[in-house]
């Protein structure tokens, strides 16, 4: 069974983003804000999957699928932290990135190519 490129994305990114949320349950400063926390973390986790996944299906590249997915994950996160305030720029943005590598590489290396069209 192969899987795109772009849904593979998705479902990491989101798997990853979900996952990145309910991280926030170990700190207990989050406690009041978990419902928005685990809803943009799930939110950015698949947005950034499938603008990655599009990204691996036009390079073929698994270095280049790395770093588009970190420098991707990256504006992102720095949206966010726009939304959630600087106090948290570490927490949102080093996670993100991670995930922007995880989902780089796993697009690149695991996704489906689509096949070559054969020119008449």
């Amino acid at each position: 069974m192969s899987i795109s490129k772009p849904t593979l994305g998705l479902i990491l990114g989101g798997a990853l983003g979900l996952l990145d949320g309910l991280s926030g349950f170990l700190s207990p400063e989050l406690a009041p804000l978990m419902s928005s926390v685990i809803t943009f973390s799930l939110l950015k986790g698949l947005v950034t999957g499938l603008v990655i996944g599009y990204v691996a299906h036009r390079v073929h590249s698994v270095a280049w699928g790395v770093l588009a997915g970190i420098a991707i994950a990256a504006v992102f996160s720095l949206l966010l932290i726009l939304r959630a305030g600087m106090a948290l720029f570490w927490d949102i943005l080093l996670p993100g990135m991670l995930l922007g590598l995880i989902v780089g590489f796993a697009t690149q290396h695991f996704g489906a190519t689509p096949p070559a069209v054969k020119a008449r």
